[in-house]
């Protein structure tokens, strides 16, 4: 097959996250299982393209960069990419399916329409985002009521990431009968060679005997940490000698963070170490006795498989989408409570066999289910099918 992905940004800006390190392993599977794929995206996160070149082939995989006008713009995340009309009109009768990656973008508006003129099935997959939540909810509303919605239905196929993210394709039109959930892979390499116990607790001062309570990721209101500051200051009173950790970059909420902190009185046992990232990640993830993710809203949660993948229990609220896969086997699921919080860590922190059992069980639960492989394969038998419904249509 000959696959289009179009997605807003791409390597070499993979430390943004978001969809390019889900786009950059499912297409580098897919090369080696014989297919050519080609991405279709923006120089708007790193501009450094604009100087290299305005085409790549990354690991087997052929990038094609377009100009973004759009930084100036009030609404600078629609990628306006002009450039890629002639483009995609000259070359999109010679692809067998498309895959638009993120859902509120120009490229999204120009491929819906040439896609549609020319009866070239597409796959939508918006990693989260199809909800008009928290931030600019106006500016989101307004690209639904024109754009969106058709682009949403004329999608042969909508793929979720969990039943979170279904839930909320359905809500907001898409039939269920064009959804499909295919959770994302990590990189299982990254995790064979894990460093050893007590790196971590070494380079910040932490004693051996100190429980480690740890949080990893964007320090953002949704996440909970407010919640997760105040069942630690209930746990204290029953488990001594903890340490609460938060790791990761500032997205706003730090100041309102440490003030709560310091409102609890808990300083002296609370770590802030900013972001962390390879080796000194997974330090982290490897001293710590749990892994807390506490969010108020959560379409999947990769932390929560970096931790798995690491031999960390779990503790998740029932707002993240990898819930149901960890909660008995990996670690637990609570409600979005201080009380229920508080007592699922104090368990684990308490019961050191539990701790080692469930992370056995976490370390296997990601070689099975959350392998990149495991995900293209799933992925190719969609495009597969939409192909052989478009060759027997047509």
């Amino acid at each position: 097959m000959r696959i289009l992905q179009v997605v807003p940004f791409y390597y070499p800006a993979e430390a943004f996250g978001g969809p390019v390190p889900v786009v950059g392993h499912i297409s580098e599977e897919l090369v080696r299982r014989g297919h050519e794929v080609i991405v279709y995206t923006t120089d708007a996160i790193d501009s450094s393209t604009r100087q290299k070149a305005r085409y790549l082939e990354i690991r087997g995989v052929k990038v094609h960069y377009f100009r973004n006008w759009s930084n100036s713009l009030a609404w600078h995340r629609l990628f306006f990419a002009p450039g890629i009309v002639p483009q995609l009109r000259k070359e999109i009768r010679t692809y067998d399916v498309i895959h638009l990656q993120d859902y509120r973008t120009f490229q999204n508006i120009v491929v819906h329409h040439y896609a549609k003129k020319y009866g070239i099935p597409y796959v939508l997959q918006a990693h989260g985002s199809v909800g008009a939540f928290f931030q600019k909810g106006f500016l989101k509303r307004t690209f639904d009521t024109i754009w969106g919605r058709r682009i949403l239905r004329d999608a042969s196929k909508a793929i979720a990431v969990t039943k979170i993210e279904a839930e909320q394709l359905k809500n907001v039109g898409v039939s269920e009968d064009k959804i499909k959930i295919v959770p994302p892979g990590i990189d299982l390499s990254e995790f064979e060679n894990l460093p050893q116990k007590g790196e971590f607790r070494s380079r910040y001062g932490l004693n051996s005997s100190q429980r480690i309570i740890l949080y990893l990721g964007r320090i953002f209101r949704i996440k909970g940490l407010d919640l997760l500051a105040k069942a630690f200051s209930r746990l204290l009173g029953d488990v001594s000698d903890t340490q609460l950790v938060f790791v990761g970059p500032d997205d706003g909420y730090l100041p309102a963070l440490k003030k709560l902190v310091k409102e609890l009185r808990i300083e002296e046992e609370v770590l802030f170490t900013g972001p962390l990232y390879g080796k000194e990640k997974l330090e982290a993830y490897v001293d710590a006795d749990v892994y807390v993710l506490p969010s108020s809203y959560e379409i999947f949660g990769l932390t929560v498989l970096e931790a798995c993948a690491c031999g960390t229990p779990v503790v998740v609220t029932e707002a993240c989408g990898l819930a149901d896969w960890v909660d008995q086997r990996a670690g637990f699921k609570v409600a979005h409570d201080e009380h229920r919080l508080q007592e699922a860590i104090g368990m684990l922190l308490t019961n050191e066999e539990l701790r080692r059992q469930l992370g056995d069980r976490a370390r296997e639960l990601v070689r099975e289910q959350f392998s990149w492989h495991k995900a293209a394969q799933q992925m190719e038998k969609i495009y597969t099918e939409l192909l052989s419904s478009s060759s027997a249509a047509g």
